[in-house]
């Protein structure tokens, strides 16, 4: 499972399963590439991956906004000549509420993290990742059953996982593998967004669950267009 000389790029790596994602990866041998609003928090990413001997690049940058994400291709490209795998594990748990109650502008940003910015980073990345030796695309999801005032994140996740799959289905003839990793129940900031009163405790941590979403970017991957489920 090395993944010695490969470049991956990590979203929503400053905390949570990003960040454990993207320490696994280092760990495997690869040089990350994470992203997150929070400086801090890729800071503190960055610190974990060297101390153990790792090597990462910080790209701080808000997911929302359309031309970052068009320039990160370009920017990986002049960078690094290459990019082998692309983790997308940022999200926005949006606003838990009846639909008939969304206020336009919690839609819209519901959509633009999980849904146009998903769509942005395949049409960014996508020319690299076709050429890469054994290209790989892994995004986090969730197939959680439809429930009451889930009616936001629920669809966008939706829309989420067709998108991957038809992009996955355009590309099977090709070297790419594309998939989807649903985590199940773990212990992070958007889970504790949604479930305020619950002890995380019992959950898994997001350490857990980075080995079996890392192992979807090594170069003998094989499954492609899938929801690879990690709830152990």
């Amino acid at each position: 499972m090395t993944l010695e000389g490969c470049v991956v790029l990590v979203t929503g790596a400053s905390r949570g399963i990003g960040a454990a994602t993207a320490r696994e990866l280092a760990r495997r041998g690869a040089h990350v590439v994470i992203t997150a609003r929070s400086e801090g928090g890729l800071a503190e990413t960055d610190d974990a991956i060297r101390e153990a001997g790792g090597a990462a690049t910080l790209l701080p940058l808000d997911l929302a906004e359309a031309a970052t994400i068009d320039a990160i291709g370009p920017s990986l490209h002049q960078r690094f000549g290459r990019l082998d795998g692309l983790v997308h594990c940022a999200g926005a748990l949006g606003v838990l509420t009846p639909v008939a109650h969304f206020l336009p502008k919690d839609w819209e940003e519901a959509l633009a993290v999980n849904v146009t910015a998903s769509w942005r980073l395949v049409r960014s990345t996508a020319p690299l990742l076709l050429a890469a030796p054994a290209g790989r695309a892994a995004f986090l999801t969730s197939t959680a059953p439809p429930a009451a005032y889930w009616g936001q994140y629920g669809a966008t996740q939706a829309a989420l996982r067709h998108l991957v799959q038809c992009w996955a289905e355009e590309t099977r003839t090709t070297r790419l593998r594309v998939n989807l990793a649903d985590p199940g129940a773990v212990a992070t900031r958007l889970r504790r967004q949604a479930f305020p009163g619950e002890d995380q405790s019992s959950l898994r941590q997001p350490a857990e669950v980075a080995p079996g979403i890392a192992d979807l970017c090594a170069p003998t991957e094989t499954r492609h267009g899938e929801v690879v489920r990690l709830n152990g």
